[in-house]
């Protein structure tokens, strides 16, 4: 299906009730992001490098079914797999709730779904970025090496792609510092972005699988394979151990307890194994948080050090 004015476009057809801006939330790093933008209306916009090449993904969500529209060499590849990445073949029967607090956090929140966006290299560059430092530096990161390295997307959107992995690939690790990333951080990303083919064909293997074989890369552990299987992959029960801030959260939620390990975490995800990385996604869109003690971390400009 074609559209003069526009580019090719594709109507999906939606269970409702779902929200487009809450489902795809996670996948943009900050309002800032130059390779994603979601306006004020709720219409996301979407930069991505694909197998037939660069495309722009412009969706809105209508009664019943959404809007896809895409510019680019790659446009009818995303338009392809437009279904996966809003949610629209996630399958939300396999979820139960089995407390009162999931139950009414699961009327709240079920029209937010698991994406299975298939860019692995991309959020998996992106969760590298985002290893043991606060969300500001991280986005700030990612803010600045797109706009160093990349080029503008297809269309009017105004968007940047994202960084080219084979370009990454090769840039030394130096160049890294002035974008608030220390050596070991950008050698990691170097790593992976030069196995970027072999990374990207996880997507058809089983969750569990593809866990082990990102964990095996140095610098890739439990929390950054369970953010890219459970992003890129829609996997539901990637829970993300060794977060800092999840375990309490979920021991807060689940328990009334103001701190929690990641021992504790998985305790109390237990009735949910097979759906604990959508329990974790459920709790993330309903915002609740423990009490807050002592200050926080701040943000620091390692290009400054």
């Amino acid at each position: 299906m074609t559209d003069d004015d526009v580019g090719p476009l594709r109507l999906i057809e939606i269970e409702e009730p779902y929200d487009l801006a809450a489902t795809l939330f996670p996948l943009r790093r900050g309002t800032g992001d130059p390779t994603m933008r979601i306006d004020a209306a709720g219409t996301v916009w979407r930069a991505a490098r694909t197998p037939d090449g660069p495309a722009t993904l412009r969706l809105d969500h209508g009664q019943g079914r959404v809007r896809a529209v895409a510019w680019g060499e790659g446009a009818e590849w995303a338009l392809e797999q437009a279904p996966e990445l809003i949610g629209a073949e996630d399958d939300l029967s396999a979820f139960e709730p089995h407390d009162d607090v999931m139950r009414t956090l699961w009327k709240e929140h079920r029209a937010v779904r698991l994406t299975r966006a298939l860019d692995v290299v991309r959020t998996l560059v992106a969760a590298i970025l985002e290893q043991k430092v606060v969300g500001l530096e991280a986005r700030r990161a990612w803010r600045r090496m797109t706009k160093a390295l990349s080029e503008p997307a297809p269309g009017e959107s105004e968007l940047l792609l994202p960084p080219d992995p084979a370009v990454l690939a090769e840039v030394p690790y130096f160049r890294f510092h002035p974008w608030g990333v220390e050596r070991r951080r950008a050698e990691v990303i170097r790593a992976v972005c030069a196995r970027a083919e072999s990374l990207e064909a996880l997507a058809d293997v089983p969750f569990e699988e593809a866990a082990r074989r990102l964990q095996a890369f140095p610098g890739i552990g439990p929390w950054t394979s369970a953010e890219v299987t459970r992003l890129s992959f829609g996997d539901p029960d990637a829970v993300s151990v060794a977060d800092y801030h999840l375990p309490d959260i979920v021991a807060w939620a689940m328990a009334g307890e103001p701190r929690g390990t990641d021992e504790r975490m998985l305790e109390l995800l237990e009735p949910y194994r097979g759906q604990r990385g959508r329990v974790q996604r459920i709790l993330e869109a309903s915002h609740v948080a423990p009490p807050v003690y002592g200050p926080r971390a701040d943000a620091r400009e390692i290009g400054r050090l």
